[in-house]
C-alpha cells in the first residue's frame, strides 16, 4: 500500500519537529503499528538530519569543588593541623555559599520559566519543502529571520542539463515575484538574500523554483510555471 500524500508531508512535520503536541503524539502511536508511516518517518530524518549541523554545542560549565576537595585532603595528609583545620572550615562555609547560591539560582530559574511561559516568543527559523506534490520533495529551504539569511538543500531535485534552477519570492505585496537567486541541485545553497524584507512578508510568502536558461532567467521573470512550491513552517526552538 502506498502511503498517502497527507501521511507523507506529516512525516516530514514529525521529523521537523513542528506537529502539535496532540498530532505528534497520535503520529508517533500510529508509525508503530504501520511500518510504511514509520519508514516515511525516517526517511525523512536523514534526508533533513543535516539541519541539525546549524547547531552549535554548548560545553557545561567546569565544576571546581571535586578540585578543592583534592586539594584539602591532600593537605590533611601533611603535618599541619592548623593549616587543615583553616582548610576544613572554609570547606564548610564553601559548601554552606554554594548551597545558598543553588537556592537563589533555583529560585531565579523558578521566575526566569514562569515569565519565560507567560511571553509569546516570535520564532526565528523557519523551514519550507519545495515539492511538485507531498510525496516529491525537491528542495528544503531553511531561513534565518534574525540574520536574513537563507540556505537551500537538495533532496531529490533531478539535474538539468544545460539549466538552472531560480529561487523565487512570492507575496501580493511585492508585486511580481522576485528572485532570490540561483540554486544548486547537487550542492547547499546559502546566502543572505532576505534581509531588504519585511518579516511578515517573508513568513507569508510562497517560495517557487521554476527551471531557467543557465545561469538565470534573463530578465529578471520567471521564464515558465513553478516546478517546486512551498511555504514556511516555524521550527520549534
Amino acid at each position: 500500500m502506498t502511503l498517502a500524500s497527507d501521511d507523507d508531508f506529516a512525516a516530514a512535520e514529525f521529523a521537523l519537529g513542528t506537529l502539535e503536541a496532540g498530532e505528534r503524539a497520535s503520529l508517533a502511536a500510529r508509525r508503530l503499528r504501520e511500518p510504511e508511516l514509520d519508514a516515511a518517518i525516517r526517511a525523512w530524518e536523514a534526508r533533513l538530519s543535516p539541519l541539525a549541523e546549524a547547531t552549535a554545542p554548548i560545553a557545561p560549565p567546569d565544576d571546581f569543588l571535586p578540585a578543592i576537595e583534592a586539594r584539602i585532603r591532600a593537605a590533611a595528609a601533611r603535618p599541619d593541623p592548623d593549616g587543615v583545620a583553616t582548610l576544613q572550615r572554609r570547606l564548610a562555609l564553601w559548601r554552606a555559599a554554594a548551597i545558598g547560591a543553588t537556592g537563589i539560582a533555583a529560585a531565579l530559574a523558578i521566575g526566569f520559566v514562569a515569565r519565560e511561559a507567560t511571553r509569546v516568543v516570535a520564532p526565528k527559523e523557519f523551514v519550507a519543502i519545495l515539492q511538485k506534490s507531498g510525496d516529491s520533495p525537491a528542495f528544503v529551504a531553511t531561513i534565518n529571520l534574525a540574520k536574513g539569511e537563507l540556505s537551500v538543500r537538495p533532496v531529490a531535485a533531478p539535474l538539468q542539463a544545460g539549466k538552472s534552477y531560480e529561487l523565487w519570492i512570492i507575496e501580493p505585496t511585492l508585486g511580481a515575484p522576485r528572485s532570490l537567486g540561483i540554486i544548486d541541485a547537487a550542492a547547499v545553497t546559502r546566502g543572505a538574500r532576505l534581509a531588504g524584507y519585511d518579516r511578515a512578508v517573508v513568513e507569508d510568502a510562497t517560495y517557487a523554483v521554476t527551471v531557467e536558461p543557465e545561469g538565470g532567467s534573463p530578465d529578471g521573470k520567471p521564464s515558465g510555471p513553478p516546478v517546486f512550491l512551498g511555504k514556511l513552517v516555524a521550527v520549534e526552538p
